[in-house]
């Protein structure tokens, strides 16, 4: 499950699991399982209380794009959300080997931060 805690003190707006719900269209029990496949990052509260970031609303939105396009399971999304990523990543890489003209190593997967400050596993 992709669950962090929050710091005691968070600079960024957070939205609570029913707003995040809400503005993503989807069933609260359906995002909770979204958190517990691992499709979505979501923080947990000191109440245990899921909070996400605003920037993962276009993820949710990808997942249910593909869903409704593919006819994919839930647990299928997964992998594909990850193959998607890695394909961005290596199309990234040959664009700057392109422009630069160096020859760089093949990606790795490694860990990130990303705009929201949200740990997360990534191919680079």
């Amino acid at each position: 499950m992709t669950v962090g805690y929050l710091p005691a003190r968070s600079s960024r707006p957070l939205m609570s699991h029913e707003e995040f719900a809400r503005r993503s269209g989807l069933h609260p029990d359906l995002l909770r399982r979204f958190v517990a496949l691992g499709l979505v990052r979501a923080s947990r509260g000191v109440d245990g209380a899921l909070w996400f970031a605003p920037g993962q609303l276009p993820s949710v939105a990808r997942i249910e794009r593909l869903r409704a396009g593919f006819s994919l399971n839930y647990t299928a999304l997964g992998l594909v959300v990850d193959l998607l990523d890695r394909i961005e990543v290596l199309e990234l890489a040959l664009r700057r080997q392109r422009h630069t003209g160096s020859i760089s190593t093949v990606p790795s997967r490694t860990e990130l931060h990303d705009t929201d400050g949200v740990r997360s596993v990534r191919w680079i």
